[in-house]
């Protein structure tokens, strides 16, 4: 008898120390997970790992701004400046003939014309390009200086934005029509020698009005615009 209770009371601290190992290990568990959570949640005092995340998550996408902005404002400015070159081609004039010699010049006698010479000539070969001095809408194309008399012969009357017109005479061929419209530089006829005209060439003048009477120096506005003859 004294046997069994010895041997039952030597059994209880064993049990003892099992449960408080036990009870241990859960408290050190709920320890771990309850860090664990809290770490994750981002607690006060501490980074955590979502506060990492958003910081860098913020980082990134002020970045993208920045590089879209950047690439826009890129692109703008090359707008701009595709614009500004086409309205600075738009409003260039240029020589309507390649290569020439002058011949005739605004305000000279000559016994082919009644009054002074209202034009400047370009000694040219028949069927030489005739282009467009100057952007603008085509008024007159025809026979008989278009309408200005048959001294010029075949001609072209071009009206321009600044309100004045350019003229073309002594063509061999048109290319263009009443009403059409043109960009600087492009071909409108062929010279040749038709009128009163004594040889190859193109007849040009810059006028104040689609008319004959209203001629002003090409030669000189032409300088004006920057193009040198």
């Amino acid at each position: 008898m004294s046997k069994r209770v010895s041997f039952q009371h030597s059994r209880r601290p064993s049990l003892s120390r099992v449960r408080g190992a036990v009870v241990a290990a859960g408290l050190g568990t709920s320890m771990v997970l309850g860090a664990g959570a809290a770490f994750a949640a981002g607690t006060t005092g501490a980074p955590g790992i979502a506060n990492l995340i958003s910081t860098g998550a913020a980082d990134s996408v002020a970045a993208q701004a920045a590089a879209q902005g950047k690439a826009a404002n890129a692109a703008k400015a090359e707008r701009a400046a595709a614009e500004q070159a086409a309205a600075k081609k738009a409003a260039t004039w240029k020589i309507p003939v390649g290569h020439y010699a002058l011949s005739a010049s605004f305000g000279s006698d000559g016994s082919r014309w009644a009054h002074k010479h209202s034009g400047q000539d370009f000694a040219v070969p028949i069927g030489t390009k005739v282009e467009a001095a100057h952007g603008g809408t085509v008024v007159k194309a025809g026979p008989n200086g278009g309408g200005d008399g048959p001294a010029y012969g075949n001609a072209v009357v071009i009206r321009h934005g600044n309100g004045t017109y350019s003229q073309y005479a002594h063509l061999s061929k048109i290319d263009v029509r009443i009403g059409q419209t043109v960009k600087t530089g492009q071909k409108i006829a062929l010279s040749g020698n038709t009128g009163n005209s004594s040889g190859p060439h193109l007849h040009f003048e810059i006028r104040t009005t689609p008319n004959y009477g209203s001629a002003i120096n090409p030669v000189s506005f032409l300088h004006k615009e920057g193009v040198t003859v």
